[in-house]
C-alpha cells in the first residue's frame, strides 16, 4: 500500500490528523492497535470549552463543568473558575475516526506498527489479516507516551506519571471538579470529575516514589463514601501513563512528526492533553499536505509552531514539577504553601 500520510494511533491526535489530512485530499491510512477505537478509556474525560466543536456528535457530551475545587494537605479548599466539558472519551475518539473514514481515510483496527524503514519511508504493520508494508510520504506518530514510532527511530522515552481510576456512582449532582494535593500522591494528585450520575475518581503519581496506586485510591474512595458523595460500587476501572516532562527534544524527524502524548504534549502539572492532541494532530496533517506539495520546511515549521503554542506554559509547568520534587525531598510536600505554588488552581503557581 502507498499513501501520502500514515497515521499511527487513533486517539484524539491521530483521529484529528487522519480526518484533517483526508479532508485536504491526501491518501491516508491510519493504524490503531485497539480493535475498537477509544476502548478501554484511559482518561479523566475533561476537555476545555474551545474543544466543544468536537463534542457535538451524539453521545459525546456528558455534562458541563463550571469550576475546580483544589484541596490542600491541611484540608483548606480554594475554588477557581475552570469551565469545561465532561465527555465520553470513547465516543469522542470514535467520532473523530468516523470523520476520518467519511473523508476517505483507510482505518486499520487491531493493527500495530512492527517496523519502520526510515530511509525508504516504509512501515511494516501487522494486521488481523497478516503483515503488510505501507509506503508513505509523511508519517504522523500519534501512538501515545510509549510511542512505537519513537522506539523505531531511537528517540528517548518520555518521563511519565501513572494513573489509576475508578468510575463510581455520584450520590448528588456536582458542577465542579475536585482536586486533592497531598504527599500521598507524589508527582501527581487525586481527582473527582463528575459526569452526570457517575464520576471519575482517580489518583496519579510517580511510580518511582509511589509504586502502589490502588491503596491511595481506595482510601480516597472510602473517604468520599463516608462523606456521602459517591457510592461504593465501582462501575469501571482503568489507568495509564501520562507524559509529564514537556515536549520531546525533537517533534519532527525528517518526514515523521509527533503529535499528542507521543510528542509529550500533556500538561506537565495537570496532565491535561486532549486539546493539545487535537491541535497538534490537525497541524501535523496540514504540514504533511505542505510537504507533499514540495515544501521542504513544513516539518520544521510544524515543530516551531507547536513549541510557540505550548513552550512557555509547559516550561513553567516542568519548572514547577522540578521545584516540587526538591521540596518533597526536603520533607515539605505536606505544607500548603508548597502545594499552592505547584498547582494551577492558585495564583502562586503563576508567580516567579
Amino acid at each position: 500500500m502507498r499513501v501520502d500520510v500514515l497515521v499511527v494511533g487513533l486517539g484524539p491526535a491521530g483521529g484529528a490528523a487522519a480526518a484533517e489530512a483526508a479532508r485536504l485530499g491526501l491518501r491516508v491510512a491510519a493504524v490503531e492497535r485497539k480493535r475498537r477505537v477509544g476502548v478501554p478509556v484511559q482518561c479523566a474525560e475533561f476537555i476545555p470549552l474551545p474543544l466543544g466543536r468536537h463534542a457535538r456528535a451524539q453521545g459525546v457530551l456528558l455534562q458541563r463543568i463550571a469550576g475546580m475545587r483544589s484541596f490542600l494537605p491541611s484540608g483548606a479548599m480554594t475554588r477557581s473558575e475552570f469551565a469545561g466539558l465532561m465527555i465520553d472519551r470513547a465516543a469522542f475518539d470514535q467520532a473523530l475516526a468516523r470523520q476520518a473514514r467519511a473523508a476517505g481515510a483507510q482505518v486499520l483496527l487491531g493493527s500495530r506498527l512492527i517496523g519502520l524503514d526510515f530511509g525508504a519511508q516504509r512501515a511494516s504493520v501487522l494486521t488481523p489479516g497478516g503483515g503488510m508494508e505501507i509506503a508513505y510520504g509523511a508519517l504522523i506518530a500519534a501512538d501515545g507516551p510509549h510511542s512505537a514510532v519513537a522506539r523505531c527511530l531511537g528517540e528517548p522515552p518520555l518521563e511519565v506519571v501513572h494513573t489509576r481510576q475508578y468510575t463510581v456512582p455520584l450520590q448528588r449532582p456536582a458542577a465542579d471538579t475536585d482536586i486533592w494535593l497531598s504527599p500521598e500522591y507524589p508527582g501527581g494528585y487525586g481527582w473527582l470529575f463528575p459526569k452526570g450520575r457517575l464520576a471519575n475518581l482517580g489518583v496519579g503519581a510517580d511510580k518511582r516514589l509511589a509504586a502502589d496506586l490502588k491503596g491511595p485510591l481506595d482510601r480516597l474512595h472510602r473517604r468520599l463514601m463516608e462523606e456521602g458523595r459517591v457510592g461504593g460500587g465501582i462501575v469501571g476501572r482503568t489507568g495509564g501513563a501520562i507524559p509529564v516532562g514537556g515536549p520531546r527534544a525533537r517533534l519532527a524527524v525528517g518526514n515523521v512528526m509527533f503529535a499528542g502524548d507521543a510528542a509529550g504534549l500533556a500538561h506537565p502539572v495537570s496532565g491535561g492533553g486532549i486539546a493539545a492532541a487535537v491541535l497538534s494532530g490537525e497541524r501535523a496533517a496540514r504540514a504533511a499536505a505542505a510537504m507533499g506539495g514540495g515544501d521542504h520546511y513544513a516539518a520544521a515549521e510544524f515543530e516551531q509552531d507547536i513549541r510557540d503554542q505550548f513552550g512557555a506554559a509547559f516550561a513553567r509547568a516542568v519548572a514547577r514539577r522540578r521545584w516540587l520534587a526538591r521540596r518533597r525531598e526536603a520533607g515539605a510536600a505536606g505544607e500548603d504553601a508548597v502545594q499552592r505554588r505547584g498547582w494551577i488552581g492558585f495564583p502562586e503557581y503563576f508567580g516567579r
